[in-house]
């Protein structure tokens, strides 16, 4: 299941070094080296799969129980102001790496709000959200 090109299956495997934050039998945490905030990291699993498609769902839970503790503890080592859980699903959205992976990015209070976390709200057509809230349900 893993693939050979995959960088974040390389960090698994050990042929790419990483800042290791925590691991389990399912999950790896790293820091990102492209941080967009003082500790910023990233949580992947240790399967390659390339979205919330893709997942098993055992690996989905790993990472979002990984992602509680670590969570903790970014908040006992940086005190942050808050922190973004990002994820992305394809290229479409600004998914880079084809991995799924989790962003944890906290927000000091000395840092720029984070762009992934401030947006117009914007009153949508009550009818059409209806509709395609309705269809999703169905599929369900």
């Amino acid at each position: 299941m893993e693939q050979k090109e995959c960088i974040f299956c390389k960090i698994v495997q050990g042929q790419i070094p990483c800042f290791k934050i925590y691991e389990d039998e399912k999950v790896l945490a790293f820091a990102d080296i492209n941080p967009i905030t003082k500790g910023h990291i990233l949580i992947i699993p240790k399967v390659h799969a390339e979205s919330i498609w893709e997942i098993p769902e055992e690996y989905l839970t790993a990472i979002s129980h990984a992602a509680k503790k670590i969570a903790q503890a970014v908040k006992k080592v940086l005190d942050p102001v808050g922190i973004a859980f990002l994820q992305l699903n394809g290229r479409g959205v600004g998914q880079v790496v084809m991995h799924y992976h989790m962003h944890l990015i906290p927000r000091g209070s000395d840092e720029p709000e984070l762009p992934v976390s401030q947006w117009e709200l914007k009153p949508g057509d009550k009818d059409e959200i209806k509709r395609i809230a309705d269809k999703i349900a169905s599929c369900l």
